[in-house]
């Protein structure tokens, strides 16, 4: 199979909507690649802030693109984040990491420096690419895209139990403040802003597990394949 071959399946959704654990349970199925690229972001807000660089000031963060060394391998239910050979997944997960990274991906040149980057993630049999405007922007020609979303206090509980299972501090109240800003900032920037492409398809997640979500998205590719 050659790159010609190889096709996209893009899901995009807010914070906290688990269309991470969505993507890596269809990549493992279908044998697929991923692409976490929310956690590009991350990775390159925690990069800038251990540079000590000012989030909100595009032409500082441009250029950590110069040197930004990432590489992603496959975990138990994430894909596990490396910033220049440093298992980072921890400090991805942090509240605090989640708001810079919503603070860079406002600048229009950031976004378009990550493009081929993210692009690059595409190899044959195919990519599972999640984030917030795979399907509109990154893989506009994807063959199949879903949005996944969830009321936001089902989102805090969720990311509430994720840290928590990963042994890190957190409380309920603060999360779902910060969801609410950060999909404010989202839907809201001039550049690509966090929304449904026009063809894809729309799940709701408020009242499915991961398994039912996961079912419904395989019938749905393997229907349409």
């Amino acid at each position: 199979m050659t790159n010609k071959d190889a096709y996209v399946i893009a899901i995009d959704g807010p914070s906290g909507s688990g269309k991470g654990s969505l993507a890596i349970h269809i990549a493992r199925e279908l044998n697929f690649h991923l692409l976490d690229s929310g956690a590009i972001y991350r990775l390159l807000a925690l990069k800038a802030i251990r540079q000590e660089v000012n989030l909100d000031q595009e032409n500082e963060v441009l250029p950590i693109l110069d040197d930004f060394n990432i590489r992603f391998e496959s975990g138990a239910e994430l894909a596990v984040p490396f910033l220049d050979d440093e298992d980072v997944s921890a400090e991805l997960r942090q509240e605090t990491i989640g708001e810079a990274a919503s603070r860079v991906a406002r600048h229009a040149a950031v976004r378009e420096g990550l493009l081929s980057l993210q692009r690059s993630f595409l190899k044959p049999p195919g990519l599972v690419a999640d984030g917030r405007d795979m399907g509109t922007v990154v893989f506009p020609k994807a063959r199949f895209k879903f949005f996944l979303n969830a009321g936001i206090e089902i989102r805090a509980h969720r990311r509430y139990k994720q840290l928590i299972n990963m042994g890190l501090s957190a409380n309920i109240a603060h999360l779902r403040a910060d969801i609410a800003e950060r999909d404010e900032r989202d839907q809201n920037r001039s550049v690509s802003p966090l929304k449904p492409a026009e063809d894809a398809l729309v799940v709701d997640s408020s009242l499915l597990d991961l398994t039912q979500v996961t079912e419904l998205v395989l019938s749905h590719i393997r229907e349409n394949v």
